[in-house]
């Protein structure tokens, strides 16, 4: 099948949802039906979450690559959960056995929680440096064809040799998390997309991101051809959530996460409704990015401004059904072809 938009030179991720609550029994069935319909929408991959309380990410990829045809996983990498020889050999298991190319969403983070459970104290931007060292000998060991020697400030391997070895054709692609300067530092030197949880357009317009170069950004759509049906349904999927306020505000005091920070400020400033940037889903807790919410010929100027800024690649949040996907995907569509005029 033809990922719609990368023929566009846009690629579009969906995202796996997470086993968090999920019933145990009819988890595998959702997570199969949203990557059929991530690949009838035309998209090119689904991103995978990893945190100590989800289910292991790279089985849920092996079930995703056995249920569709060239549907890509992004699996999310945190050096703390696997040594960097396993995730390369995990690349090459799925890549011989499928024919499938992995994306890797590498993370030098997460939840404060999550890091102290595993006596990991490393500092912020310690954590990018050893996350770029991590990345480098996996991508060493993936795209070598003689045994990798590293002798690094976290890691060592001596004459490594990756079995199977990985076709270039699947070789994997890397992205980085994070808006801070040491996670914007830690792409450039891999070579890596640069994803981050975006700014309104105006904003960035004002300050591009990236020097002219490409980046990714992580956001939610709700469209629909009438803006009030867009927003009802934003408000019923999102409705205010007093108690999932009090925990964002919480997580903020533990978190020192830059884009995390970022995004709350400007949560702090008045919206409405006339503006299609909407953080209410992300000030409740509900999730972790903003959303664009409105027509699909509004939501689809928003797109197209990131898209003249660089953005070629846009990981959307979890979608509640396929019919939502459909709605998202038609405003993806109106921004390329606006961005192209």
């Amino acid at each position: 099948m033809t990922n719609t938009f990368s023929a566009q030179g846009i690629r579009v991720f969906t995202t796996c949802p997470p086993s968090h609550n999920a019933d145990a029994q009819g988890y595998l069935r959702q997570v199969i039906r949203v990557a059929k319909w991530s690949e009838r929408a035309g998209c090119e991959g689904i991103l995978i979450y990893s945190d100590n309380g989800t289910v292991d990410p790279w089985l849920v990829a092996q079930s995703i690559v056995t249920h569709t045809g060239d549907l890509s996983p992004l699996v999310a990498v945190n050096p703390v959960y696997a040594h960097p020889f396993t995730v390369a050999k995990l690349v090459a298991s799925l890549a011989f056995m499928h024919s499938r190319r992995v994306y890797l969403n590498m993370v030098a983070g997460g939840f404060a929680n999550d890091l102290n459970a595993l006596n990991d104290p490393t500092p912020h931007d310690e954590r990018y440096a050893r996350l770029t060292e991590y990345t480098q000998i996996v991508m060493s060991l993936v795209t070598s064809a003689t045994p990798v020697t590293v002798e690094g400030k976290y890691y060592r391997i001596t004459n490594v040799a990756l079995a199977p070895a990985v076709n270039a054709a699947h070789a994997p692609k890397v992205f980085v998390s994070g808006s801070s300067r040491a996670g914007l530092a830690a792409a450039d030197q891999l070579g890596a997309l640069a994803v981050r949880y975006p700014e309104p357009p105006g904003t960035l317009e004002s300050s591009p991101p990236t020097g002219g170069g490409a980046f990714g950004i992580r956001l939610g759509i709700i469209a629909r051809e009438d803006s009030r049906e867009a927003w009802r349904a934003a408000h019923s999927r999102f409705p205010v959530d007093r108690r999932g306020q009090i925990t964002h505000k919480l997580a903020m005091k533990t978190s020192d996460s830059g884009w995390h920070k970022q995004l709350s400020d400007i949560a702090d400033r008045a919206q409405s409704e006339e503006q299609p940037y909407w953080m209410v889903p992300f000030e409740t807790y509900k999730t972790f990015c903003p959303y664009l919410v409105g027509t699909y010929d509004r939501v689809a100027e928003e797109i197209a401004r990131y898209i003249r800024l660089g953005c070629r690649t846009m990981i959307l949040d979890i979608v509640p059904s396929e019919r939502e996907l459909t709605h998202a995907a038609a405003a993806l569509e109106r921004a390329v072809e606006l961005a192209r005029t």
